[in-house]
């Protein structure tokens, strides 16, 4: 099971690429003190302005994201396929997933070069747009979400499940009716899955969550689902398929969306002593009596 925690490294330090929250300048100081305190390591910075983004992430050993949650999923899912281990600086609002401030890079960045770190799995949602002319492939590393088009429809999706494990292949488990249904991974539990009344799973889980949205029946509830199941949606409606808040696509294009468990996981820097339990209490105000 990859997402136990392990003594898993980095390996060699020699390059690290750069990844910025875009149209941020305030945010150029950071990455300046970023590059000074590498190359007193003796690591050289790799950016998107000196080499293409693609060349950027197979070279380097490891990544920084300074941004926020929004700009360390977006850098994770370009650069999936090249499986590199990626350090989140908080500069955002949230900080679910980038626990190391601004005010911390130079001290963390020294843990790197002692080892003194760990590298957390998270899992990822595998997803293939089907199409009759092309299939499209795609990696979601918080929600899949299929949505209606406007406030004033509503539509129906039907989910179908296939399992080796439980000896399922193409069952119909359910016809959702309501403004929509989000498939989420565990990392994702805390984001639309939290607002529209999923559960929070523990990140280094392995399993999917299917949560509707406002559904027009009280009974309609989410659902967790193992990690061997894939699921396919249809709809004869007019829908829109939104990955991770930040593609879009129009599900009329398409005849159904399948969805499974991602072969790898992305891999996320933290702190020895970084608690999951710390931070949703942190951010979402557990055990306050205020």
């Amino acid at each position: 099971m990859y997402l136990i925690n392990s003594k898993e490294k980095i390996g060699k330090l020699e390059f690290a690429g750069l990844a910025v929250k875009p149209n941020a300048p305030h945010l150029d100081i950071h990455c300046q003190r970023v590059e000074k305190k590498l190359n007193s390591l003796g690591i050289k910075l790799l950016t998107p302005m000196i080499m293409s983004e693609d060349e950027m992430f197979e070279k380097s050993d490891f990544l920084i994201s300074i941004g926020g949650d929004g700009t360390l999923i977006a850098i994770a899912r370009r650069s999936f396929k090249y499986q590199k281990p990626i350090l989140g600086i908080h500069a955002g609002t949230l900080g679910f997933l980038t626990d190391i401030l601004l005010d911390e890079m130079e001290d963390f960045i020294d843990k790197i070069a002692e080892d003194t770190y760990r590298i957390d799995n998270r899992m990822v949602l595998d997803i293939e747009l089907i199409s009759k002319n092309k299939n499209i492939k795609l990696v979601a590393f918080n929600d899949l979400v299929l949505t209606r088009p406007s406030v004033d429809s509503i539509i129906n999706i039907d989910a179908f499940a296939n399992s080796k494990s439980s000896k399922m292949q193409d069952k119909h488990i359910n016809r959702y009716y309501g403004d929509g249904l989000i498939v989420s991974t565990p990392t994702g539990s805390t984001a639309y899955n939290l607002s529209a009344g999923g559960p929070i799973i523990y990140p280094l889980t392995r399993a999917m969550i299917l949560t509707p949205i406002c559904p027009h029946s009280l009974t309609q509830k989410p659902i967790v689902l193992p990690d061997d199941f894939e699921v396919s949606l249809t709809s004869e409606d007019h829908a829109y398929i939104v990955i991770d808040g930040q593609e879009k696509y129009d599900f009329n294009n398409f005849t159904s969306v399948k969805i499974k468990i991602a072969k790898d996981p992305i891999r996320l820097i933290h702190r020895n002593e970084r608690s999951y339990f710390d931070v949703i209490k942190q951010k979402l105000n557990w055990g306050s009596n205020r």
